[in-house]
């Protein structure tokens, strides 16, 4: 249903380096390269799942929106270990460790951690039934 979703940075560079590596272990690249503006993440399908990293159109201060969250899934929940983990020792700080939500035998399993410019990530995985 989502088409995708853009998130503010202060320092372009640095939140590049961030996300190309925290979003490698998924399949995400860069797709888009909007030049000083930023640049958007695509995932295998170009126009499916996309990330766009920017600086905000009206040429203030990039700040993380209270309550404003991006949700990126994983095939498993080792990948959203991995992503958490990555995010954490890429400099993002942690906002909740991996584990079912909101108790075990739950089909969510997630995670959640900051970027760089205090944007909050979710990483999850959907157990089918």
């Amino acid at each position: 249903m989502m088409g995708y979703a853009t998130i503010g940075t202060n320092d372009m560079p640095r939140a590049l380096a961030f996300y190309d590596a925290l979003l490698a272990d998924v399949g995400g690249r860069r797709g888009m390269d909007l030049g000083e503006r930023g640049c958007i993440y695509v995932g295998k399908t170009v126009g499916e799942q996309m990330l766009g990293v920017m600086r905000p159109y009206d040429n203030q201060p990039a700040t993380p929106g209270n309550g404003t969250m991006v949700a990126l899934t994983a095939p498993d929940p080792a990948t959203v270990d991995r992503l958490h983990a990555r995010a954490l020792a890429l400099g993002g700080t942690d906002e909740g460790a991996p584990g079912p939500r909101p108790a075990e035998g739950s089909p969510f399993y997630g995670a959640y951690a900051r970027d760089l410019d205090g944007n909050k990530l979710a990483f999850y995985h959907w157990r089918q039934s």
